[in-house]
């Protein structure tokens, strides 16, 4: 009984003062003794974290860097090329016949749809993935995504409804799913919530099917290709709305970020930490799912970037979440995917989440496998 009560009794003291610094500094005092080591461990604490910091913005300066190339590429090559100085000129207002249309109103829109919601994406699969201390937990794999899909396909079947409607119905059926896993994981924890999220995914996934073996033709066109995810109807009214969505969103994931450091640490951590857990998940959670829910209702479920954007902002971090990685991370995903979907075979456009969804199958299936196997070690 001592053995299981010794870490709660060694644990609550050090929550309640500056842990990391003090530990650290009393660390490097034991190993090398002397009056003056106090101020030289906080001297070398300071160098480490300016060091990380240094590191960090590196390396978002040189994966921003890529998303702008990548944003470049989707606007000026591909199966209609523009050189910088036309693109510029019709940016300035000047009119190039045939140009001007192809890339003011087909390309430019489905880039900066593409960057906006890959960064959307991105930002809810790390909050979801680090609030619940699981890869497996982004919006498309415990089925808010899935939420989103069957409530938009239920519009586009049931009712014929089309454009804006059928963007308010997926934001409505995100909403009502992460709710309803919500409520029935409530004291199951993080792995409960996922289970629950996995189980409701395979219940809407039937819906959709159902629905669409009972739709007619046009109709059922019309939902699959909004189901796979795709840029190819991008617009201005999309793109505006999102933008301003984003506006709003992205600086209260900002604000957040210090609960989410938190609760990745764990719930009775995150408490010992002065942080109000219970308030902190709700915010959280209903920050990411209209991060995940918005982008869905403005270009479809694109399958994956949730899924994919967190573990690989987390690699290039060296094991630390960041949302700012995460978010040019989904950006680069769909900008990437989407001059492949395009351009992968002339005279057709495949939507962008073929790619994607190729991409996350096999990341999905190596990390199951991955966990797998460390769990048998263990």
């Amino acid at each position: 009984m001592s053995l299981t009560r010794q870490p709660k009794d060694v644990r609550t003291p050090s929550i309640r003062t500056p842990s990391i610094r003090t530990l650290s500094i009393r660390a490097v005092e034991s190993i090398v003794p002397g009056s003056a080591l106090p101020d030289a461990a906080a001297a070398w604490l300071r160098g480490q974290r300016k060091a990380q910091r240094r590191r960090r913005a590196g390396i978002t300066a040189v994966l921003a860097a890529v998303v702008l190339g990548l944003l470049a590429v989707n606007i000026l090559l591909g199966s209609y090329t523009v050189t910088i100085s036309d693109f510029l000129r019709m940016l300035g207002g000047e009119e190039i016949p045939g140009a001007s249309f192809i890339v003011m109103e087909n390309k430019l829109p489905q880039a900066i749809l593409g960057l906006l919601a890959g960064a959307s994406f991105g930002v809810a699969g790390a909050i979801f993935q680090t609030m619940l201390r699981n890869p497996l937990a982004s919006p498309d794999i415990i089925g808010i995504s899935y939420g989103a899909s069957a409530m938009a396909v239920a519009a586009i079947v049931l009712f014929g409804i089309g454009g804006v409607g059928v963007s308010v119905a997926a934001l409505a059926g995100a909403l009502v799913v992460a709710l309803l896993i919500t409520g029935l994981s409530r004291g199951r924890g993080g792995t409960g919530l996922i289970l629950v999220g996995i189980g409701a995914a395979a219940f809407l996934q039937a819906a959709v099917t159902f629905l669409l073996s009972r739709a007619n033709i046009n109709n059922a066109r019309d939902a699959m290709v909004w189901l796979t995810g795709s840029l190819n109807s991008a617009d201005w009214n999309r793109v505006n709305v999102l933008a301003v969505a984003l506006a709003i969103l992205l600086p209260l994931s900002v604000v957040g970020a210090r609960e989410l450091r938190a609760l990745s640490l764990g719930d009775d951590t995150a408490a010992g930490l002065g942080t109000n857990v219970s308030r902190a998940r709700l915010f959280l959670t209903v920050l990411g799912v209209l991060l995940a829910a918005l982008p869905t209702a403005a270009a479809g479920p694109i399958a994956f970037v949730a899924f994919l954007s967190g573990p690989i902002a987390k690699r290039l971090n060296r094991g630390s979440a960041s949302l700012p990685l995460a978010a040019l991370t989904g950006s680069a995903i769909v900008l990437a995917a989407n001059f492949v979907a395009v351009n992968a075979i002339p005279g057709t456009a495949l939507p962008v989440g073929v790619v994607t969804g190729a991409l996350g199958a096999p990341f999905l299936l190596w990390l199951l496998i991955s966990t797998n196997r460390s769990n048998q070690g263990a």
